[in-house]
């Protein structure tokens, strides 16, 4: 299981395009296809990493693999979710200081920016429909887009730190739901 588990993520991380929040469906597809965890778990799970410090998907990763293998599992799944990004980093780090200017250089990212933003929307709207969150307005619903309303304008329109926001919105949540 570890040595799958370690592959695993060392090709997602070979694929991550975007950051974290555009690989979280592809880590939820391989955790649940793998019965690592369920969708139940992961949803819970996806909460506590997004507040902790770090890299979402890294975080991710380090977390099913832990839920699946206890601390060994947490080290392979990170070990595999790095190495990628460090190899990769460095060798484009190199071809991209010496060819940023090229027209297919400048065209390919104007055109993997739209890719990304749908994987970050593709991210969220999973992780709502996972929350619980239904397409008819019910008190719950109601909730959840007015906490999200508010954070949003915290976020862009006060500039409110998000460590703030994401103590408020969660103070509102044990208030709300408890």
């Amino acid at each position: 299981m570890l040595w799958d588990m370690f592959l695993t993520f060392m090709l997602i991380g070979f694929v991550s395009v975007g950051g974290g929040y555009s690989m979280v469906p592809v880590i939820e597809r391989e955790a649940l296809s793998h019965g690592w965890m369920n969708a139940q778990a992961f949803s819970d799970m996806i909460a506590v990493a997004g507040a902790s410090p770090g890299p979402i998907a890294t975080n991710t990763a380090i977390m099913v693999g832990y839920h699946a293998g206890g601390f060994p599992g947490a080290a392979v799944s990170a070990i595999g979710m790095t190495l990628p990004s460090l190899l990769l980093v460095i060798a484009a780090g190199m071809l991209f200081a010496k060819y940023q200017h090229h027209p297919l250089v400048e065209s390919a990212f104007y055109g993997l920016r739209p890719f990304v933003t749908a994987l970050v929307f593709y991210a969220a709207y999973r992780l709502l429909m996972a929350g619980g969150v239904s397409l008819a307005i019910d008190w719950k619903t109601g909730c959840f887009i007015a906490i999200f309303a508010g954070a949003l304008i915290a976020l862009m329109r006060f500039r409110v730190h998000p460590l703030a926001v994401i103590a408020v919105s969660g103070l509102v949540g044990v208030a709300l739901y408890a």
